[in-house]
């Protein structure tokens, strides 16, 4: 893998990396992003959920550990971090609690393997890498759990790495698709109004359901959460430009309302950020084919995506040809984690 992917991280203090699916190479691009910025950066690091374990904890495959060098800023579980081999001095406690304890920041006394078990809530991570950042680290690398991309929202990080990798399929063409689809979402289009954006943001702040009339008037929706207000959504479309969604947006919710009403068609459902679009490629196709519109108030930076051929399953791809058709599909850089290229 080119140095190319260490430049693109240069102007950012938090990164995200996530992950389509286990073993598509993410804690290999961590490992690669900490030895190249040895020396560099002083460095923090964090996960969402579990990771850094010797096994995979949902397939049992043996997977990368994390290894860090001595100045390394972790946040980790109490009992991760009595579990990492690394020499360390406590920083300070955070008031955090997981399963595994509380969240503890130390600083790396030596190099060595470290186990990542970081909180599952988008404000503690922020919260946490803020700390990080106060007590010294230069760069904060968030490291992703299973395919939750809770840690890619811009309430979050500032940039976001997305793996993906064979394991998703044996076939390489289903695995593509899928990876542009993600792509695709990740970076649906932000709300260019200033306007609706600060009227957008009010709502987002009272409700989990708000919409913005043809006149510029705007009103709340009280509703429990908007998983299933496709109802409520129904009866206040009329003369609405804008329907504002705090939380999730689920495939179940966008078919309600399509069978429901034709009265979505040219209205923008706005999102507070794309980790909130929950929806099958097909959803997305038809709402969009059909005059709906996805929009949203805080965009995802996806700097790059990183491959990897191998499934730990037993089967591979011809490593080339993958990078070279996602390279070809993609407007982002792609790079080969296992490859080098």
């Amino acid at each position: 893998m080119r140095s190319d992917i260490l430049d693109l991280i240069k102007n950012y203090r938090t990164i995200s990396i996530i992950g389509m699916a286990k073993n598509v190479g993410k804690t290999t691009v961590l490992n690669y992003l900490i030895s190249k910025a040895r020396g560099i950066y002083t460095l923090g690091l964090t996960s969402i959920g579990r990771d850094g374990e010797e096994y995979d904890q949902v397939s049992f495959f043996p997977k990368p550990r994390i290894y860090v060098e001595e100045g390394t800023l972790v946040a980790t579980a109490k009992e991760a971090l009595f579990r990492s081999d690394i020499t360390k001095e406590i920083v300070g406690t955070t008031g955090i609690y997981t399963p595994m304890g509380e969240i503890i920041v130390a600083r790396a006394l030596s190099d060595g393997y470290v186990d990542l078990a970081g909180p599952s809530i988008t404000k503690d991570l922020k919260r946490i890498s803020e700390f990080l950042i106060s007590i010294g680290a230069d760069k904060v690398f968030i490291d992703g759990a299973l395919n939750r991309k809770t840690q890619a929202s811009p309430a979050v990080s500032e940039a976001t790495i997305l793996s993906t990798g064979a394991v998703l399929s044996p076939d390489m063409e289903k695995t593509i698709d899928e990876t542009v689809f993600t792509v695709k979402l990740l970076t649906v289009q932000k709300e260019s109004d200033r306007e609706i954006i600060v009227k957008a943001s009010k709502i987002l702040e009272n409700s989990n359901l708000g919409f913005i009339y043809e006149g510029g008037e705007y009103k709340t929706v009280e509703v429990l959460t908007a998983i299933d207000a496709s109802k409520e959504i129904v009866e206040n479309l009329n003369g609405a430009k804008y329907v504002v969604i705090r939380g999730v947006i689920t495939d179940k919710l966008i078919n309600d309302v399509m069978t429901s009403t034709d009265k979505y068609k040219g209205v923008v459902f706005l999102a507070e950020d794309a980790t909130k679009l929950f929806i099958e490629e097909e959803t997305f196709v038809k709402f969009q084919k059909a005059g709906g519109i996805f929009r949203v108030v805080f965009p995802i930076n996806l700097i790059c995506v990183t491959v990897n051929p191998i499934s730990p399953t037993g089967y591979r791809y011809n490593g080339k040809e993958f990078l070279n058709r996602l390279r070809e599909k993609l407007d982002l850089p792609v790079f080969d984690v296992m490859g080098g290229d």
